[in-house]
């Protein structure tokens, strides 16, 4: 067994109180959206990983339970009951003081995830209620949380016990707070793979899933023995694979590195990096030293076999990863992130650890496999063969445009110069264009209209992509070019508005508009969605003109239905938007384009992981995969961007 053997009370560490999460929760979980709703459940199942991790625990279970609360048990050690030197049991801390857990106590915990020890505790301050019990020491202990603070009597200082146990444990229940969060039904589609990821990166580790809010429960189990390469199996399972995953392991430093990776037949790279089980979307210092270290011993492999010429150029890193998947999963004793929510790696030794453990690695295995080296080298070649000729392709197709107009002539642009106060409206279509360039404020929105439906990138080939004029159109008046697998020419600084709104009809056509672009800037301009400027307007569907009172705008039919309960029959006159063609200027600026009323989503991405493979599935040639998807998903279908 791993870690400290007596975990109690002495190996909680407390280093401030708990104020400000239900103020500012967005500061602690990212948002008050779905993905932070989510994240509750994650930060939870974290802190059980980190009993794994420590030796102590093998199975964790989570319940979406019918009322919408979620439950999450685990067998490891229970959370220590006893009184802390601070005068309460020390549970009671964990929940309610913000940095106070046993992973501040370097001799409970060697690695752990979760929100630099903050987790439990918000969780606590976001939910309605949590109930706590802990079963250890014989018995099985209970204490009950509302918003945050303690309702539980204690009895002679301590938890009240329940009840007699041999087992050991935590078991959390929590209800999201709805004061707090925009919705509060989980997702069960982005929990399961998260939980479903939890169980490749430990693949020691059971973790149950149960849905009981439907008419029929569902139960899953995960364990995946083997581990980060079968992960890599379930990546790949629906391409062509040119050899076996390749798994590479040591440690450096005291940081464990784990790496697996495998190459495809499309030029597309998928790297994903974990440190201590948590997902880091942005990449970092451990994703930075892996594929510093590839490149160099694939150019040098390159060069010894002849492939690479002494006067030839070596292969650019994106040239040797096109085609890869790859998944490397690092354990360090004291990370450090860009950001609250963990999304980029900062520690320069997970570079170092990285990279000679990969260097070293990698020699070992292409020594001995020269068919796999051989297979990914040909792979870099054609690769760079590619690269050169659509950078010739870029040259001809991309005119660098002047800053007031595109090169089409299309762009209405404004008059500011200062991108974090300018906003980019696309609307589809001539009338509703129009409309829109009358309607705006000139001084900081600009309005491109492009004709029809733009082609789906997901089916087209990159030369294809880069000679469609609207998508040509977009590329020009971002400023900001765009990233594909060949090569990357994208910069998010060069980017000329704060907000890329696209401004569809609310229809089916409309939709699927919105849908084509969103695919586009996930596959051509991803930072564009990571970073938080694409957005979605939300136009009114209708407008009700009551005989006596003020006119309202609906934005939807909810809200339409809600009207009429509180509105007699006739006492009104409704009017219903097909398209925004349809709003003379003035109606248009006041519901659709004046930040002062109009209504926005902003576009997110929770889990980059499953975002892919859905947009692959409902956007590509393949018809089975998207009619099952679509089937067994139609009951979950809403608007939730």
């Amino acid at each position: 067994m791993a870690g400290k053997e007596v975990y109690d009370a002495g190996s909680i560490a407390v280093l401030e109180g708990l104020e400000a999460v239900r103020k500012r929760p967005g500061m602690y979980i990212g948002s008050t959206s779905r993905k932070g709703l989510n994240h509750l459940i994650y930060e939870i199942v974290d802190n059980a990983v980190d009993e794994h991790l420590a030796g102590f625990c093998s199975e964790i279970t989570v319940i979406l339970e019918k009322d919408g609360s979620c439950t999450v048990t685990d067998n490891g050690r229970g959370i220590p009951v006893d009184m802390h030197e601070k005068g309460v049991p020390a549970e009671r801390l964990v929940f309610t003081t913000l940095h106070a857990g046993g992973k501040f106590d370097n001799s409970a915990y060697k690695t752990s995830g979760g929100l630099h020890g903050v987790g439990s505790s918000v969780v606590n301050a976001l939910s309605s209620w949590m109930e706590v019990r802990i079963s250890r020491d014989g018995y099985v202990h209970f204490d009950r949380y509302e918003t945050g603070n303690p309702v539980t009597e204690l009895e002679n200082g301590m938890l009240p016990r329940l009840s007699r146990t041999r087992e050991t444990g935590s078991s959390i229940r929590f209800l999201p707070d709805p004061e707090i969060f925009e919705k509060t039904r989980f997702s069960a589609t982005e929990v399961k793979s998260r939980l479903h990821e939890t169980a490749y990166l430990n693949p020691a580790l059971t973790i149950h899933f149960k849905d009981l809010r439907g008419e029929e429960p569902e139960v899953i189990e995960y364990h995946e023995p083997e581990g980060i390469v079968g992960y890599i199996r379930d990546l790949n399972q629906n391409t062509q694979v040119l050899h076996e995953p390749v798994y590479l392991k040591g440690e450096s430093e005291g940081i464990q590195v784990e790496a697996a990776f495998q190459f495809v037949n499309e030029f597309r790279e998928n790297v994903l990096g974990f440190c201590n089980n948590i997902y880091n979307a942005e990449g970092g210092t451990h994703l930075t030293g892996f594929k510093t270290t590839f490149t160099s011993v694939m150019n040098t492999y390159a060069r010894e076999i002849g492939i690479l010429k002494e006067k030839d150029p070596n292969f650019t890193g994106a040239d040797i990863r096109n085609g890869m998947t790859a998944v490397i999963s690092i354990k360090h004793p004291d990370p450090r992130f860009e950001g609250q929510t963990k999304t980029k790696l900062d520690n320069p030794d997970a570079a170092r650890a990285c990279g000679k453990v990969v260097g070293e690695q990698m020699v070992l295995f292409f020594d001995r496999n020269l068919e796999t080296l051989k297979t990914v080298l040909s792979c870099a070649e054609k690769s760079a063969k590619i690269r050169k000729a659509e950078e010739r392709a870029r040259t001809n197709l991309l005119v660098k445009p002047k800053y007031s107009f595109d090169s089409n002539g299309k762009l209405a642009n404004c008059e500011k110069k200062d991108p974090s106060l300018c906003e980019i409206f696309i609307v589809e279509g001539d009338s509703a264009g129009g409309s829109a360039k009358t309607a705006r404020d000139r001084s900081y929105q600009a309005i491109l209209p492009i004709r029809g439906k733009i082609l789906n990138v997901e089916k087209a080939s990159i030369d294809k992509v880069l000679a469609n004029a609207e998508i040509k159109t977009m590329i020009n008046a971002f400023g900001c070019g765009f990233s594909e697998g060949y090569g990357n020419d994208f910069d998010i600084t060069k980017l000329r508005y704060d907000k890329i709104v696209i401004m569809a009809d609310a229809d089916v056509d409309g939709a699927h508009i919105s849908t084509l672009l969103l695919t586009l800037f996930y596959r051509f301009m991803p930072e564009l969605i990571y970073e938080g400027h694409v957005y979605i307007a939300m136009p009114p569907l209708y407008k009700v003109m009551p005989k006596k009172g003020a006119e309202e705008y609906l934005y939807d039919d909810k809200a339409l239905e809600k009207y009429r309960k509180s509105h007699k029959s006739g006492s009104f006159t409704l009017q219903r938007y097909k398209g925004l063609g349809e709003m003379d200027a003035d109606q248009l600026w006041e519901t659709t384009l004046n930040p002062e009323t109009r209504r926005m989503k902003r576009v997110e991405i929770e889990d980059a992981r499953l975002a892919s493979s859905v947009t692959e599935i409902l956007m590509g040639s393949d018809v089975p995969p998207r009619k099952a998807f679509i089937y067994e998903h139609a009951s979950d279908a809403e608007l939730d961007v």
